[in-house]
């Protein structure tokens, strides 16, 4: 497979001294090789400097106050591939997965390859991708890819000439920002392609920032969960699409006298809301993101 263009992947870490060697021989071990692998160093204080670097093939980049979106943009900054993925360092992937999603981008000239992924903290939440498929219209676009419920940018190769000319950027200091990136680049990407023989395995680490039950990070997520939210709505209106298109997104009416008074959705398995008389009245969340 080595007739296949450069990829590049980038992986921020912070204080990631349990997980980057495995993370950086997942990829070592694909089956696909023509892979430049980044660890963007987000200022770690434990002894993941010296484990990175000692792996010759990789670039290291130490980058200290960016946090996370300033990790991924200077990872997208140096890269030399012609497509890019972005890596969480506690998470891996399945051994075919660069050489899957590379081919089947090449093969459908598209901006952007969609892979499935396992859940593991919430196995229901496990979305697989049955078909392989290439699409190009917003309403597919949006409803293929499930981008208005999982919008992690790790599930996705972007061609990374699609990035810059869109001068698609990670926004800083945010912690909901693949809710912001990949809603733009969902929509402005010319096609996609999903492809079900590539699967990422989101983990589930006691210490990750998603997990965390510290009440400064936890307002602060919701603060930008709930601008994200905002900005998305906001973006989907002023482009003329709909976000609630889903997989997964299931009604179902109670009528009285033939007028549906209750409505019950399920947008995906964990997640229901109950509308009266069209207003929202409650919402049951069984996941904690």
């Amino acid at each position: 497979m080595t007739d296949l263009p450069l990829t590049t992947v980038v992986i921020p870490v912070r204080n990631g001294e349990a997980y980057i060697a495995q993370c950086i021989e997942n990829i070592l071990f694909q089956s696909f090789k023509n892979i430049e692998i980044i660890v963007v160093d987000n200022g770690s204080t434990d002894k993941t400097a010296q484990i990175a670097q000692q792996y010759p093939t990789i670039r290291y980049i130490y980058e200290p106050n960016g946090g996370l979106s300033g990790a991924r943009n200077a990872g997208m900054d140096v890269a030399k591939g012609e497509y890019i993925h972005f890596m969480d360092v506690d998470d891996l992937v399945t051994l075919n997965y660069h050489e899957k999603m590379t081919q089947a981008a090449i093969e459908a000239q598209a901006d952007i390859a969609c892979s499935g992924f396992v859940f593991e903290r919430f196995p229901t939440q496990t979305q697989r991708i049955e078909h392989k498929l290439v699409i190009s219209t917003t309403e597919d676009k949006i409803l293929f890819t499930n981008v208005a419920n999982y919008p992690a940018c790790w599930r996705y190769f972007y061609k990374l000439s699609f990035l810059k000319d869109n001068s698609l950027r990670y926004e800083d200091n945010r912690y909901s920002q693949d809710k912001l990136f990949s809603i733009q680049a969902i929509y402005l990407a010319n096609r996609i392609v999903t492809v079900p023989e590539a699967v990422y395995i989101y983990k589930h680490r006691e210490r990750a920032i998603t997990t965390s039950k510290d009440m400064a990070t936890i307002k602060k997520r919701h603060a930008d969960r709930k601008y994200a939210n905002r900005f998305r709505a906001e973006y989907a209106k002023k482009n003329g699409f709909a976000l609630d298109k889903s997989l997964y997104s299931h009604s179902w009416q109670y009528k009285l006298f033939g007028i549906p008074f209750l409505i019950k959705t399920v947008y995906y398995p964990g997640k229901k809301r109950w509308y009266f008389l069209g207003i929202p009245v409650f919402q049951k969340k069984d996941i904690g993101k």
